[in-house]
């Protein structure tokens, strides 16, 4: 990846080095953009682990009770122990289920980011062209 891409990754997600956000001039009163960007990184992904750990299975019991009957364990609590000791087993599948929101989430904002850089590309190549 160049670093005109990465650049151009920076400022799509909102990083911009030339806005700090400082109005006053004191740089002790801003945050520097990659504490920013970790801070915000970290509360998606809690906010995403979160939704998969506990709203996620909550769905599956529910959607799986209403597509393939009742849970053969002891109803949504053996359910979930069940996955809780699928995940600290290290059972990849059950990893997968939970950051399920995380991983689909970065795909999308992938997916924009190639899109947006196809996008400026080619139509950079069309003025070169013109």
């Amino acid at each position: 990846m160049s670093a005109t891409a990465l650049l151009d990754l920076w400022a799509c997600l909102g990083n911009d080095s030339r806005t700090s956000g400082n109005d006053t001039g004191r740089v002790d009163q801003a945050r520097p953009p990659l504490q920013k960007l970790v801070i915000r990184e970290l509360a998606l992904f809690l906010g995403l682990l979160f939704l998969g750990l506990v709203l996620l299975p909550i769905a599956i019991y529910f959607v799986g009770g209403q597509v393939f009957g009742d849970y053969a364990g002891a109803g949504f609590t053996g359910f979930f122990n069940s996955l809780g000791g699928k995940i600290r087993q290290g059972d990849w599948v059950a990893w997968f289920l939970v950051l399920a929101p995380y991983l689909g989430w970065q795909t999308i904002r992938l997916t924009r980011f190639l899109w947006a850089t196809a996008g400026r590309s080619a139509s950079s190549e069309n003025k070169v062209r013109n």
